[in-house]
């Protein structure tokens, strides 16, 4: 068995040089073995790329067959029963989610994402129909999903013309939005709009929002801070 005389790496019987470091190898006592195969590729070659179509198709088998044997073990055995609607629908959901981006590759990935999110409010809908539940639906979940729709298309949409410190005060941002929506969804819903704990997370996110934005328009502090952590 060879080393490497300049980093100290264990050479294979075939290796003529170190894979490391290129140090020729010259060991009269072992001889390079020239008869072996090589160890690694000595062709450059591309990795094939993933045929999104035969990927697509799997993952539509994949989830089409949880769904219908969900269904008809619901016919065959439960008879009456409504939860294997509710698994058809979440893998209906999960369908959009992977195999959406995969088929319309060239749809801009806003679009995508308002159609995961159209995939939600349509698997929400599925479950107040099976359990009953129109008067939270709509009272509740929706208006929820709304304000979550909102914040989130707007940040997808925004934050990739913005820096690292606009995304990072950005994202606190719509985070203390959707903390605040939320409790007033939840307060309407129950009767009466009393406001607690999102504004204790208001008032952290503004705690952390404030130094972020004396940072984005202090030049001598943004430059100190990409020192510092290395962005």
């Amino acid at each position: 068995m060879s080393y490497c005389v300049n980093c100290g790496v264990e050479l294979d019987k075939d290796a003529a040089t170190c894979p490391l470091c290129q140090t020729p190898v010259v060991n009269p006592v072992c001889p390079v073995d020239t008869t072996l195969p090589p160890n690694f590729p000595v062709e450059r070659r591309e990795v094939e790329p993933v045929n999104r179509k035969e990927l697509a198709l799997l993952l539509s088998t994949m989830l089409g067959c949880a769904g219908g044997c969900c269904l008809l073990l619901n016919l065959v055995l439960w008879r009456g029963m409504h939860w294997s609607i509710l698994v058809a629908g979440a893998c209906a959901m999960l369908w959009v989610w992977t195999v959406g981006p995969l088929l319309l590759r060239k749809v801009p990935s806003i679009f995508l994402v308002g159609l995961d999110l159209l995939a939600v409010a349509g698997y929400l809908w599925l479950i107040a129909l099976a359990v009953d539940g129109l008067d939270w639906l709509g009272r509740l979940a929706l208006p929820i999903w709304w304000g979550c729709s909102v914040v989130l298309l707007f940040l997808w949409y925004i934050l990739p013309r913005r820096s690292i410190l606009s995304r990072c005060m950005l994202v606190l941002g719509g985070g203390v939005v959707l903390m605040l929506w939320l409790e007033f969804c939840i307060d309407l819903f129950l009767g009466s709009y009393q406001p607690m704990w999102s504004i204790v997370v208001a008032a952290v996110g503004l705690a952390l929002v404030l130094p972020l934005l004396i940072i984005r328009y202090r030049p001598d502090l943004r430059r100190e801070v990409r020192r510092r952590f290395h962005f």
